[in-house]
């Protein structure tokens, strides 16, 4: 049976714990999924150099740099209630992800968000991704409990989740997670990263976007970027806080 995402006993903390990861849904209206989708369509293009990859998978590159459209997908306040009880307060955003996946795409072998992180497992997660399904046919393949393993990665087959179009997975970063191979229709997913604040970041916020396109977000959503200190004292430019440069 497939996973039943997040109506399990003990309530959505203790099913996050559990299973490592938890499915939100209906967060996402019809209208605004095909508002998200004609904002980012025009900015969708080839992903990565492979020309076989490229056919088959469009991303677009600095999400922020280039729309608004994904900002309250990054600051949702249903999402960040759940990623506050899992980091540290003063957390980072690591990586803002626009992928759509096309009918040919190849499979996305077994992974977990975290791994490029050289810290041995068993371990808490240093990561939580929060994958958004803008459209119908989002699916992945997840091992429900693997992030409680060691370093061995999945040697049976994991089950599959769909998502429905509209909803919010969250995936703890230690979670073997995998993309099927093919989906029957395009598809595009949102995928907001989440760091604990002593990490470096994947994408490097403070230079991209930029100064003048952070003073057009929200001060949460600059925080995450690095506009923020970590106590006592990290993060700090020419001693005081970072949010001086905006004053």
């Amino acid at each position: 049976m497939p996973p039943s995402g997040p109506t399990s006993a003990g309530g959505p903390m203790s099913a996050l714990h559990r299973d490592g990861y938890l499915v939100l849904p209906d967060l996402l209206t019809p209208a605004t999924r095909r508002n998200l989708r004609a904002a980012l369509a025009p900015l969708l293009v080839p992903a990565g150099r492979d020309p076989f990859r490229s056919r088959h998978l469009r991303r677009v590159y600095g999400v922020l740099h280039n729309t608004r459209a994904a900002d309250p997908l990054v600051d949702h306040p249903r999402v960040l209630g759940l990623v506050d009880r899992l980091l540290l307060p003063s957390y980072l955003l690591s990586q803002l992800e626009v992928i759509e996946v096309g009918t040919g795409a190849p499979a996305r072998p077994p992974a977990h968000d975290d791994q490029h992180y050289p810290v041995a497992r068993p371990r808490p997660a240093l990561s939580v991704a929060a994958l958004w399904a803008v459209d119908p046919g989002v699916t992945l393949t997840i091992w429900p409990g693997s992030h409680r393993w060691a370093g061995r990665p999945p040697d049976t087959p994991g089950v599959p989740l769909t998502p429905p179009p509209g909803s919010c997975v969250l995936l703890l970063g230690t979670l073997w997670h995998a993309r099927p191979a093919c989906p029957p229709a395009p598809y595009l997913t949102i995928t907001a990263h989440y760091c604990e604040p002593w990490l470096r970041t994947r994408e490097a916020f403070t230079l991209s976007p930029g100064r003048e396109v952070a003073r057009q977000l929200s001060t949460r959503i600059r925080h995450m970027l690095g506009y923020s200190v970590h106590p006592p004292d990290t993060g700090l430019v020419d001693g005081m806080h970072p949010s001086r440069l905006f004053a």
